[in-house]
């Protein structure tokens, strides 16, 4: 099947890219040919697919038309609307936190998903594999609320369990001894504020950093709380952690349970967690595939490599 679509100049122009890179790049993720000249597209291939891409891509243009950009991951969230049968609005259109020049959207339907569970959930699991964007959106999500002055701080943790190797002594303060465990969430903090706001926010305690042993004994009243890399909690600091909630606040929880580092006598707790939860109100669990990852196409092939060798 072949059709041709009509594109206002604007639109013909970003959904070319570069030197053609977006239009490569939206070529190999809906599995058709597409040829572009001038402000005529036309596509080629799959009839159900052919009728499908093109419903996409009008929508598309009419966000481009609204003065939506066609950021990195925008080709990852028209390919997931396509094969999810989800309307494309509700992941580019649904734009979380602005920095800058860019926009944080959700780039897929488990995604977009994910953070309505956020919005909807005083506490919401997200599990899956890496790349899905869990740890990235759920920190956009807090930045967003206390920006809007829904909770008065952020507070992000993870265990500090080294993934298969031994670090050994290291020298400096708290803050130096625990950054490497920390560091994937202060990037994402980096990539949504400018450094000197971070700075001062985490000077004020508007965010606070810390291992997961740091939480015990506490009530986290009025505050967003992300803990990450979840898989490797056990039980006993799970339930640690969840029971630190307190009024006002939200929480999510973020995890792969195949990068598990326990020991293997310690199991994780993310593994059991959602037969123990699946009954409670405001709990919502959201399980992202291999179709969520939105980094490089081979990772996607990666994962998908390592649950077919896991099943074998």
């Amino acid at each position: 099947m072949e059709r041709t679509i009509e594109l206002a100049d604007r639109v013909a122009v970003e959904l070319a890219g570069e030197h053609d890179r977006t239009l490569r790049s939206l070529e190999d993720k809906l599995e058709l040919a597409i040829d572009l000249r001038g402000n005529r597209m036309t596509l080629t291939g799959d009839d159900a697919r052919v009728a499908a891409a093109a419903a996409v891509i009008d929508e598309l243009a009419d966000l481009v038309a609204g003065g939506q950009t066609l950021g990195p991951g925008a080709m990852d969230a028209l390919a997931s609307a396509i094969d999810e049968h989800e309307p494309l609005s509700g992941m580019l259109g649904n734009v979380l936190w602005r920095h800058r020049a860019i926009a944080i959207t959700p780039k897929t339907a488990g995604q977009r998903r994910y953070v309505d569970a956020i919005r909807d959930s005083t506490i919401t699991f997200g599990i899956g594999p890496a790349g899905t964007g869990k740890t990235y959106l759920a920190v956009a999500m807090a930045v967003a609320a206390l920006h809007r002055r829904e909770v008065g701080r952020i507070i992000l943790t993870r265990p500090a369990v080294e993934a298969g190797e031994r670090l050994g002594f290291l020298p400096g303060d708290i803050a130096a001894k625990v950054d490497p465990y920390l560091r994937p969430l202060i990037d994402a903090l980096h990539d949504m504020m400018d450094a000197d706001k971070v700075e001062v926010s985490l000077e004020r305690g508007q965010i606070e950093i810390a291992p997961l042993a740091f939480m015990r004994g506490r009530t986290l009243n009025d505050s967003f709380i992300i803990l990450d890399e979840a898989q490797n909690t056990t039980a006993e600091q799970m339930k640690m952690f969840l029971t630190r909630l307190g009024y006002g606040s939200k929480m999510v929880v973020t995890g792969d349970v195949t990068q598990v580092d326990l020991p293997r006598d310690r199991p994780s707790a993310l593994h059991a967690i959602g037969g123990i939860l699946a009954s409670v109100p405001e709990i919502a669990f959201v399980n992202f595939g291999r179709a969520d990852v939105v980094r490089h196409k081979l990772v996607q092939d990666i994962v998908e490599a390592y649950r077919i060798a896991e099943e074998d």
